[in-house]
């Protein structure tokens, strides 16, 4: 058996036991969603406090698994940040979007005028390896 095949079923192995073949260990099937944000510049202490202070249910929902909130690039005209979410599959994942623990978190999560440079940009992933 040749190096190539080795590593492929231990690929196989670990996929198999869900552990996907990253460093992370991501189980097949996980679903990750992310809403990035363009935030004006001097807003992004407040930005930051609304998440760090609102109540997001997020622990009372079936499949969900963890949340950060990224802060990625600042440029002369906005700051990046993104939501990140991690979720047991993309049906947990969209369960919650129409349950009442998503209309509680979303309904008082409004931030001062001009802090949002556009609206959110929602990006999806589905892990496959």
């Amino acid at each position: 058996m040749d190096a190539a095949e080795c590593a492929l079923r231990r690929l196989r192995r670990r996929s198999a036991r869900g552990l996907g073949s990253g460093s992370l260990g991501y189980a097949l099937g996980m679903f990750i969603a992310m809403n990035r944000f363009k935030i004006a510049p001097g807003f992004e202490e407040g930005f930051e406090k609304l998440w760090r202070e609102r109540d997001s249910y997020l622990d009372q929902v079936p499949g969900f698994q963890s949340f950060a909130l990224l802060k990625g690039e600042r440029t002369e005209e906005h700051t990046l940040y993104s939501s990140h979410t991690i979720w047991e599959s993309r049906a947990a994942f969209e369960a919650w979007t129409q349950s009442d623990h998503f209309k509680k978190a979303h309904r008082n999560a409004r931030a001062p005028q001009g802090t949002y440079l556009g609206h959110p940009v929602l990006e999806t992933f589905e892990a496959v390896l």
